[in-house]
Formats: C-alpha cells, sequence, structure tokens
C-alpha cells in the first residue's frame, strides 16, 4: 500500500385543549376527562360529538403526553423512527446526457393518461405523467410505455391501437403499438427507426404480469437499458411490470408523477404542524387495524365518518344495529380506543346521521346515532354531527381525508361529502396543511374547488393504508437508492478536504477498515447496496473511532456521479474487487458494471487518479478491465509499477499493491487460488 501511494504522492497524499373522555360503560355514563396536548383555545366553550360531552378550556400551555401503554410502545413508531422510504433515484436526479440513444421502459398509470372526462386531462397528475414521457422523448431516448387498462377507466378503450391514438393526442407524439414479445427483437429488426414511442399490449391481459412471473418480467425488459416506474398506484402491488422488472435493467428509476406521489405520501406522515387530524372514511376496520393504530399514534385527533365508525360505537358499548356491525371488529376497536386513551387524543364518531326508511325510500329523517330506529338505514352524516365536525377542523392546521364519507346504503340523496370538501377547501385557503385519499373524496374536492392542487391529493387510498400498516411498497423498494439531498462530508470526516479512496461494493469492509487505519491522511468510502453489511460497517467505524472512513448504502451503477459530484476534495482512487460473477453475465441487463458508471468514475477522477480491479475470475477481470479501456474517452491506461513486472496485455499483478485484502481476496489466498488484479491510471486523453 505505502509503495503505490507514494509513488503517485503528487495525488494521493495531498388550540384548542379538547378534552377526552375516557369510553363509557353505559351510555349515560363517562369517566374524568383528559387533555389533549394540542387543540387549545383561550375561549371557554362546550360541545358534543358522538355523544360524548367534550370541552375546549382556555390555557397557553400544553398538556404533556401521559405516558402510553405497553401495547402502544409495542406497535407504534416513534417520530425519530419513522422512515420507511429509501431514498430512490428519480428521472429529475438522473443525468440526462445518459438517455440518449437509450431505450427506456415507461410503466406509466392508465388511470391518469387514459381518463375519459376531458377536465382530468388538464390536471397536475396528467401533466406530470405527460412530463415524464416528454422529457424522456426530448432527452433523445427511445421510449416503450407498459400499462394495463380496462373499460371502466374510460369506455373508449377497445384495443391497444385505440389507446396508442388516445396517448399520442395527449402527448402530441405518434405512438406505435407493438406485441410484448416483439420488444425483444426492436433493435434487430430496426423497428426503433419507425417512430421513437411504442406501447405494448394490455397488461391486464397477461395473467404472468401479476404472478410477477419471472420469465415473463425477462421478457419485458429485453432490449430495455433503463426503466422508469411512473405508476406509483401499483406500487403497493407486486408485478412483473414494476417488481420483476428491476432485476433485469441497468437502472431502475422513478417518472415524475411517482417522485410527487411519493412525496405527498411522506408527507402525511410528518406531524410537522399541530393540531393534526385524521378524518377517516370507509369500512373493514378490522383490515386496516394497524394503520388506524399508525394514525392514532401519530395525529392529535381521530374522527371516524364512514362505516368504521359503527364499530367504533359499538366498542364504546353504544346501540348499533346488527347489521352494520363488522364482524371480528370488536376487539380491534377497542385496541384504537386505548390506543387513543393512552395518548389523551380525541377519538370521535357522528352524534346523528341521516336515514332512509327501507320500506320507503323516498322518506328521510334524521336520527341520533345512537337510536337508529328499526326499519330505517343511515345513508348520510346529520347536521349536527357536520357542524361539530367543522368546529373541530377550523382549529387544526394539519388534516388528513382519507376513505369516503359513504355508508352501506348511501345514494344520491347524500352531500355530506360535498360538505366537507367545502369546509376544508376553505380551510386551505387559510394555509391550512390538507390531504386527501381516495377516489371519492379527491373527486369530491376536485367539484368543490376550481384549483386543488395535486399535492393536496392522493387517488389511490390502498397504497397509504399499506404504508400505514408499516409494510414497505414493493414497487418503491424495487427502484435503484440514490441520495438526492446533499451529504453531510464535515459529519461524515473530521477533514472532508483531504483525498477521497471509493471502494464500489465494499461487502464486510475489510478492505477500508484496513486503509482508513493505515492513512490517516485519506478519507474512505465504502458504497455497498446491502444495508446490513453497511451498518455492520459504520459499527465498528464508531466502534474504533475511525474518523476518516464512511459507508453508505445505495446502488452504485445510479448513484455514483451524485455521491462522489459532492464530494469538497478529490477523487484519487477507485476500488472494484471480486464483483459477483452474474453481475457481469453479457446475458443480464442488471450487471454492476454498466457504461453510465464507468463514464460516471473516469469523469470525476482527478488526473494521475488510480482505479484498481480484482477478481478471483479471470474472465470477469478481463471484462473489467475491457469495459473500463472502452469507455473510459482514452484517459485510461495501464499503470506500471517498479516494484512489479512490467504489465502487458494478458498479464497481471502478482500482489496486492496495498498490502491490505478484503474478506473474499484474504479467502482466495487461503484456499491457494490465484486473484487478477490490474490498476488503471488517468491521464488528460483525448475526448
Amino acid at each position: 500500500m505505502f509503495q503505490l501511494l507514494n509513488s503517485v504522492d503528487g495525488t494521493l497524499s495531498l388550540s384548542n385543549k379538547l378534552t377526552f373522555y375516557a369510553f363509557p360503560t353505559k351510555t349515560s355514563e363517562f369517566l374524568h376527562p383528559k387533555s389533549s396536548p394540542y387543540l387549545v383555545n383561550k375561549t371557554a366553550k362546550r360541545w358534543r360529538f358522538r355523544g360524548v360531552r367534550l370541552s375546549l378550556r382556555g390555557g397557553s400551555e400544553a398538556a404533556d403526553h401521559v405516558k402510553s401503554s405497553n401495547k402502544f410502545k409495542a406497535n407504534c413508531c416513534d417520530e425519530g423512527e419513522m422512515e420507511p422510504f429509501p431514498h430512490v433515484q428519480t428521472l429529475r436526479k438522473f443525468p440526462k446526457e445518459e438517455l440518449v440513444g437509450k431505450v427506456v421502459m415507461v410503466r406509466f398509470d392508465s388511470t391518469n393518461l387514459l381518463r375519459e372526462e376531458e377536465q382530468d386531462q388538464s390536471s397536475q397528475s396528467v401533466s406530470s405523467a405527460v412530463f415524464t414521457i416528454k422529457y424522456l422523448h426530448e432527452a433523445g431516448a427511445k421510449i416503450i410505455l407498459v400499462s394495463d387498462w380496462r373499460k371502466k377507466t374510460n369506455s373508449q378503450l377497445h384495443d391497444a391501437e385505440t389507446v396508442a391514438d388516445m396517448i399520442s393526442s395527449v402527448i402530441q407524439h405518434r405512438v406505435v403499438t407493438i406485441k410484448c414479445d416483439y420488444s425483444a427483437v426492436l433493435l434487430k429488426m430496426e423497428v426503433l427507426k419507425k417512430a421513437d414511442i411504442f406501447l405494448l399490449e394490455n397488461l391486464s391481459e397477461c395473467k404472468e404480469e401479476v404472478a410477477n412471473n419471472s420469465k415473463f418480467a425477462e421478457l419485458l425488459s429485453l432490449g430495455v437499458d433503463i426503466f422508469v416506474n411512473d405508476s406509483f398506484s401499483q406500487s403497493h402491488k407486486i408485478l412483473a411490470s414494476t417488481v420483476g422488472i428491476a432485476r433485469f435493467c441497468s437502472a431502475c428509476i422513478a417518472g415524475f408523477h411517482f417522485e410527487e406521489s411519493l412525496c405527498q405520501l411522506k408527507k402525511v406522515a410528518r406531524t410537522n404542524k399541530r393540531p393534526y387530524v385524521a378524518i377517516i372514511g370507509g369500512g373493514n376496520l378490522y383490515d386496516k387495524a394497524a394503520a388506524l393504530h399508525f394514525l392514532v399514534s401519530r395525529c392529535d385527533g381521530v374522527v371516524f365518518v364512514g362505516m368504521m365508525s359503527f364499530q367504533i360505537m359499538h366498542a364504546l358499548g353504544l346501540s348499533v344495529p346488527s347489521y352494520l356491525v363488522e364482524p371480528g371488529a370488536y376487539k380491534a376497536a377497542l385496541d384504537i380506543i386505548q390506543i387513543a386513551h393512552d395518548r389523551n387524543i380525541p377519538i370521535l364518531h357522528p352524534m346523528d346521521f341521516w336515514c332512509m326508511n327501507e320500506h320507503l325510500p323516498e322518506k328521510m329523517g334524521i336520527f341520533p346515532s345512537h337510536n337508529i330506529l328499526d326499519g330505517w338505514l343511515p345513508v348520510d352524516l346529520g347536521p349536527r354531527s357536520l357542524n361539530e365536525l367543522n368546529s373541530l377542523l377550523v382549529k387544526c392546521k394539519k388534516i388528513l381525508w382519507i376513505g369516503p364519507v359513504k355508508f352501506k346504503f348511501s345514494g344520491q340523496c347524500a352531500d355530506g361529502a360535498s360538505k366537507l370538501a367545502q369546509a376544508l377547501n376553505e380551510l386551505r385557503q387559510r394555509n391550512c396543511d390538507i390531504t386527501v385519499v381516495g377516489n371519492m373524496a379527491c373527486q369530491a374536492m376536485v367539484m368543490e374547488s376550481k384549483c386543488v392542487l395535486v399535492n393536496d391529493m392522493i387517488e389511490n387510498a390502498s397504497v397509504l393504508w399499506e404504508f400505514f400498516k408499516g409494510r414497505k411498497l414493493p414497487g418503491v423498494m424495487a427502484l435503484d437508492r440514490a441520495y438526492p439531498f446533499g451529504i453531510d462530508w464535515k459529519s461524515a470526516y473530521c477533514n472532508p478536504a483531504q483525498p477521497l479512496v471509493v471502494d464500489i461494493g465494499s461487502g464486510s469492509g475489510l478492505f477500508l477498515l484496513g486503509m482508513a487505519r493505515r492513512r490517516k491522511d485519506l478519507n474512505f468510502l465504502g458504497l455497498e447496496i446491502n444495508s446490513k453489511l453497511v451498518r455492520r460497517c459504520m459499527d465498528s467505524v464508531h466502534q474504533y473511532g475511525i474518523q476518516n472512513g464512511y459507508f453508505i448504502v445505495t446502488n452504485a451503477t445510479t448513484t455514483f456521479r451524485s455521491i462522489v459530484s459532492s464530494y469538497p476534495g478529490e477523487l484519487v482512487l477507485v476500488s472494484i474487487q471480486c464483483p459477483n460473477p452474474d453481475f457481469n453475465n453479457p446475458e443480464h441487463r442488471w450487471r454492476m458494471l454498466q457504461r453510465s458508471l464507468i463514464k460516471a468514475v473516469v469523469d470525476l477522477l482527478a488526473l494521475d487518479g488510480k482505479i484498481f480491479l480484482q477478481s478471483d475470475i479471470e474472465a470477469v477481470a478481463l471484462r473489467m478491465k475491457e469495459l473500463f479501456l472502452k469507455n473510459g474517452k482514452g484517459k485510461l491506461n495501464l499503470w506500471n509499477d517498479q516494484y512489479h513486472a512490467r504489465m502487458n496485455l494478458g498479464e497481471w499483478l502478482e500482489e496486492n499493491p496495498f498490502g491490505v485484502m478484503s474478506d473474499w481476496e484474504q479467502h482466495v489466498i487461503d484456499r491457494g487460488d490465484p486473484m487478477y488484479r490490474l490498476m488503471l491510471s488517468k491521464s488528460s486523453g483525448i475526448e
């Protein structure tokens, strides 16, 4: 190691206080109220909601949270622990020059691009989806569009040709249809010369899509260089076109619509504005229990306005008609109420309902929530419930509305959703942070407002429910990792101005940790896709007090440039050691050593900087050398070391020039097998 670094010394040496009554044993019997810490008002008032008396009392200081129950602590995340999403590579951050001449497959959301309503075609969600396609086209990429569509989205959707014509009209570019198995021979048959944008057949007709069939996913990827997922509404599903295909493409990134939706989902989880109240519609409380636990653990109040409200009332001991009780939901509702009680936050349900006469549907009446008479069916929120709900919401700084204000027998007469939408639109104009989730809720907001921002709406509620349940979204996890934020190099290194050494695929970190101990005048960075290995490496960094070593979880193939380009010092050495040979099989489009990575390394490497390559498989080492020399812009040459035999083609460095081995290299040497090593050096070259 000292021999190598000394030989290139010129380079390397360098509110209202809203009280909550615990659930009663009888309808008219309530325990002493406990105060919520965020809903505070200086004006004393009293009001009722859900048949339980609540008081708004004065005071300028918020009460402290009461310690949570053991069950709450076991099931709910703390604010600091809430980071369910990885930082993914996005089209916005992807080098535009890397798109030129590439075949890019875009998985788009048919509910955005293929809507029947004319007014929806001008929405911002449609605009961002269209912008993804236009951006790729302007960058010089060949685009293959793929999605599933059904007539319920648009009654005019009959075949792929019709869909292609519709997309052509929206994006103002010609779209040509192709068969799924046709993409495998696009390049050979020169089909790409016919157009720039192609549309594959309807995926809803392919059973392999839902099954995430590996062979089908590979078939989709043949001829494709880069995969762009712009269908966030499908991110909670495991599909061949969103998850399976990611194994076979050199880069997998998020489109503009996907990125916007992901940012919106992250925004919902933040509790940066208080009071934060969640309005919960819809049904199936038992299936959504884990998600409701999450919401109750984050919000300052939860209001049930749909079918789930009857399950809450049933658990509170109120009288609920048997046909409105969800089987198996009683215990889950009790748990939700208990968590809310432990956190001293209100959990509320409607006070009254509009009901329809079972035998005379045109006859309507208003009934208290705990006293719906036989022969009457609830269809909408009552006026008192809406008034009290509005009184609560006006105190809030952040509101989430998820799920429809709809009951089992609701019809055209129900207008609770529109009145709620009107109230939320007024609050949004007063700078209240509003998020609306679900098709029905979003439609109500659009109808009641002339300007609804896409950042305020998430149309697919299923994605959000899965997120709230604490599950990782497969469509998000399949994308490449990225670092769109600035890395704090001052926190990573004691002296961030020192020259940098990067090990791509650092594994267990034995090589870098050993190097960092020997050379305090250099900084060492490990890029590794395995998060468990990175955690172990960072534990070692902290345990041994290493101040010039750092490790990052990432797919360096697509993030090397974005990470290293922000480093304040010079990049003087890059090493790639013993990559998995499967990643270097020419038949696999997802191999690690791609042209984009090589170009990034060459561009960022300092003059006279070095690239160290080694493998225990000669074919892999040869292929790495050939790829670097071929794509190195004429700036790379084989390096000659005075302590080793002169290296010509077909000859390798006999010894490790650093004196520090990786764990796999040590294993290979111990078993008596050879290592194939070489060093490249960067010169000024000729562009």
